[in-house]
């Protein structure tokens, strides 16, 4: 599989990055208590910190938004899936366990100030292109509505597009059938290549701890815009 960025997304974001995860051999299952127990104690503890901040205090928020806004998109209208979550966590509508990958995407995610999307590689048609969205561009959605994603950047494969930082498409959902997992972190912009690699490696390492099977990890930039994942 082929993961490319449309070079033409560096004429308005020059400093955009992508890491990337690909899991073989994973097993998806009911999250262990660990990981529930931190996902709970990570949203309290955001909670108070909402109480005393701003949404747009903090960092990945604010990088965000100002991707949101140089790709043509309203940061308002609609919110990156970082904001929505941390927005959830405010009014106390904290996350619910669900399964291992979208448990430690959802917390990845908080940690980081950042949206992230994890795919179900069987599910992937062909190879995938990382582009900014059209006004055909849409998808049934994991918030159980169409998306339109004009303007949003996202990942299409060979037969339509399938992700976004803004919401992911029920298509290429990961499941408890799931072995092999495509894991996208759509970085800060401020990141240098190596932290950025540094961080998507962290992450794909605590995954694999918990889920097995193995990763390989890489950031797709400005210096590297395309990778082949064996």
């Amino acid at each position: 599989m082929k993961i490319e960025m449309d070079t033409k997304l560096f004429e308005t974001i020059p400093d955009l990055k992508l890491g990337i995860n690909h899991y073989t051999k994973i097993t998806v299952s009911e999250s262990p208590q660990m990981l529930k127990g931190r996902l709970q104690l990570f949203q309290e503890q955001l909670f108070f910190e909402l109480e005393e901040k701003k949404l747009t205090d903090f960092p990945g928020i604010q990088e965000w938004r100002a991707i949101w806004k140089s790709l043509g998109a309203d940061p308002n209208r609609y919110r990156h899936s970082t904001e929505a979550l941390m927005r959830r966590i405010k009014k106390q509508n904290y996350i619910q366990p669900f399964h291992t990958a979208v448990d430690l995407n959802n917390f990845f995610s908080l940690q980081h100030e950042i949206p992230a999307g994890i795919y179900d590689c069987e599910k992937i048609v062909g190879d995938v292109n990382v582009t900014r969205g059209n006004e055909d561009d849409g998808y049934d959605g994991l918030n159980g509505r169409f998306n339109s994603l004009a303007n949003i950047l996202l990942l299409k494969d060979d037969y339509s597009p399938f992700g976004s930082p803004f919401v992911d498409s029920i298509r290429t959902a990961v499941t408890e059938e799931t072995t092999e997992a495509l894991h996208i972190f759509y970085l800060r912009p401020s990141l240098d290549p190596a932290e950025a690699l540094e961080l998507t490696t962290a992450c794909g390492n605590m995954f694999s701890s918990i889920s097995g099977g193995n990763v390989q990890s890489s950031v797709l930039h400005k210096g590297q815009t395309s990778i082949i994942m064996n």
